[in-house]
């Protein structure tokens, strides 16, 4: 099916969304049992850890860790908001630079000014949105706005409220700073995510069953296997071990001179959709087929156009000396196959 999908449904018990494009499942956000990100906490800090440059925090869902904190005294209470999912056995990250995020805007607390998405480049629009957010009671504020993009053609109603929802959430949550340790906001869930985070124009789906319907739940399982497909008759594999992602590449059954630059652009335009999918993330290492080192630079090109738009944060650490090359992706999400085990798929 051609254009935009967004498929409301659940899994098992979880909400879920998915994100189809021209019948490719391009994007699956799978609700948990473990803290959402965003979500924000009234914490109580324990005694700091010498040596780590963090301290642990008591919060209602467990141990949490704030990096790089001082002057931060036991029993003190502290809002910190969950920056990912923990790790097994690890405490839940979260920071203390709190952000209230909706479809249109972002409210950075004790941040002041207003600043309008710079993929906005009409300047009327630019003017309308402003004028639409309320830019002379934003920057009266003592927090900043952050416009997002999906402001861009919106209804100026329905932008200012947006605005006005984040502000009044931002000073609800910073008048609740004094306590014990409480959730403050829950985060928000796939189906909230999905209105939030896929603002271009799309069909959605909301009936029981979308995804068994329109192909979610095939290429959910398409995805329980390491091995990706790649255009030309090339593959990668996408193995998770205990310490990092080992990514394989392959050409397949091409024995053209080209054919390791080819599978390596291939694989460099496919990966941050799989990472993404599969919920994967931490160092990852790319065994690539092949190729010349004159094909290097055209290879970084591409990977590095591939992962501009991708929702985590991602460093292109570069070489190793045996010729692999090393990312690092931050891990805002769980990985997709033991949530599908979970959930009896």
């Amino acid at each position: 099916m051609k254009g935009r999908q967004i498929i409301l449904d659940h899994i098992g018990d979880q909400e879920a969304a998915a994100l189809m494009i021209d019948g490719q499942l391009e994007d699956i956000l799978i609700d948990s049992d473990a803290p959402r990100p965003g979500a924000i906490y009234r914490a109580i800090a324990q005694r700091p850890m010498k040596g780590q440059g963090g301290l642990f925090l008591d919060t209602p869902d467990g141990t949490a860790y704030l990096r790089q904190i001082k002057g931060i005294a036991p029993g003190q209470a502290l809002l910190v908001q969950v920056t990912g999912y923990a790790e097994p056995g690890k405490a839940i990250p979260v920071t203390a630079r709190l952000l209230f995020k909706s479809r249109y805007a972002i409210v950075t607390p004790e941040a002041p000014g207003v600043n309008l998405s710079r993929r906005i480049h009409d300047e009327e629009e630019r003017i309308r949105i402003l004028a639409a957010a309320g830019t002379e009671l934003a920057e009266a504020s003592a927090h900043g706005i952050i416009l997002r993009s999906a402001c861009e053609g919106a209804d100026e109603d329905d932008i200012a409220e947006d605005v006005d929802a984040m502000l009044e959430l931002a000073d609800k949550v910073l008048a609740d700073a004094e306590g014990p340790a409480e959730t403050l906001t829950e985060g928000d869930g796939p189906h909230l995510l999905a209105w939030r985070d896929w603002s271009e124009p799309a069909e959605v789906e909301t009936e029981v069953g979308g995804f068994a319907r329109l192909g979610v739940l095939d290429a959910l399982e398409a995805l329980k296997t390491t091995r990706v497909p790649l255009s030309g008759g090339a593959f990668l594999f996408v193995e998770p071990t205990h310490a990092l992602i080992a990514v394989d590449v392959n050409t397949g059954a091409d024995t053209s001179l080209a054919a390791g630059i080819k599978a390596n652009i291939a694989a460099a335009r496919e990966l941050p959709r799989q990472l993404r999918l599969r919920g994967l993330g931490g160092q990852i290492i790319i065994d690539l087929a092949p190729m010349p080192k004159k094909d290097r630079r055209t290879f970084e090109s591409v990977l590095r156009a591939a992962f501009k738009h991708d929702t985590e944060e991602t460093v292109l650490a570069g070489w190793t000396p045996l010729g692999n090359y090393e990312l690092q992706r931050k891990r805002g999400r769980l990985p997709l196959v033991p949530q599908l085990r979970e959930a009896g798929l």
